[in-house]
């Protein structure tokens, strides 16, 4: 296939979640607490639909299944990467996730480790990266005495941070903070702290202290990325991360940019601006919020125009 699977996404709504997806990047939202666009997904939870070409209409999981062909080939039972818009209109719930093997073992999916490409940030806005315990003793008698002050770390950020967040990690979104999230293709979640929030039917919202305990890396260590820039012709490649899991980009474009393919599949979101791909089979326009696979057959492409994209292929392991 030598033409690009541009994708509808799919928007979850959430309790934490607001109208920023519209009012950015236009999507039309079902409701005003849509906390979660899906833009590139296999999920069953959620999987995108192919808007252009032979496969028109199918949805991306199963492409992956029947067509192996157009990612390359590449083996796996699951395609292994999620792609997300996030928009935190109030803070989101303080979580961690397991890794690959109690993840498979405990809940019948992969374990997640994601990263987080901050698009906005309300001044003063903060994450929740990381905590204070020493021990898992510590950690559990903490969470179980609710000294929520003293276990959590929280670090101030703004447009244009990235954060990389290895399974086992605590971590939370604040409000006022929309970010693009690159992940394994999960949705393994194990909820530390809820701020005592109500379900829309007034319930607790549920958590999961032992899993949370089970699965969180302690003490904590801040994961390293290497952030690397690189100045082509008419782009700027940031590469944030290179993981058994995921590599990710940002492009920076102004102007033609020609690129070549270093993976068996590309995904991309374009952040800003608007231009035009152009590929062998064609041009076909970009703009804010779009969302496409670049497949194996893509071995070269040109964009031009004013964009801000993020890009990212599969792992090292894959």
């Amino acid at each position: 296939m030598n033409e690009p699977l541009f994708l509808k996404a799919v928007l979850q709504e959430k309790i934490w979640g607001g109208t920023k997806l519209h009012d950015v990047f236009n999507y039309d939202l079902p409701s005003d607490r849509v906390g979660e666009c899906w833009s590139i997904s296999a999920h069953p939870n959620g999987p995108s639909t192919v808007l252009n070409g032979p496969y028109e209409g199918m949805t991306l999981a199963e492409v992956w299944k029947e067509h192996r062909d157009v990612f390359g080939n590449v083996k796996g039972d699951v395609f292994p990467l999620l792609t997300k818009i996030l928009d935190a209109n109030d803070d989101l719930s303080v979580q961690v996730h397991p890794n690959d093997t109690y993840g498979l073992e405990h809940e019948g999916e992969l374990g997640k480790t994601e990263c987080w490409y901050v698009i906005d940030a309300d001044e003063g806005a903060e994450i929740v990266y990381g905590h204070h315990a020493k021990t898992k003793e510590e950690l559990e008698s903490m969470i179980k005495e609710g000294k929520w002050t003293e276990l959590l770390r929280r670090i101030k950020v703004k447009k244009g941070d990235f954060f990389f967040v290895p399974s086992g990690t605590i971590h939370a979104i604040g409000a006022g903070i929309m970010i693009l999230e690159t992940q394994q293709s999960s949705d393994t979640t194990y909820r530390v702290y809820d701020y005592n929030r109500k379900d829309d039917t007034g319930n607790p919202r549920e958590l999961h202290i032992q899993q949370s305990v089970d699965v969180t890396t302690v003490p904590h260590v801040d994961a390293e990325t290497g952030i690397t820039t690189t100045q082509l012709e008419n782009v700027e490649i940031t590469t944030y991360v290179k993981t058994d899991f995921f590599n990710v980009y940002q492009w920076s474009i102004t102007g033609n940019a020609v690129f070549e393919a270093s993976a068996p599949y590309t995904l991309v979101t374009v952040l800003e601006g608007e231009g035009t791909l152009l590929v062998e089979s064609g041009e076909y326009p970009l703009t804010k919020g779009t969302n496409f696979i670049l497949p194996n057959d893509i071995k070269n492409w040109t964009i031009k125009g004013s964009l801000q994209i993020i890009a990212s292929t599969p792992g090292t392991e894959m």
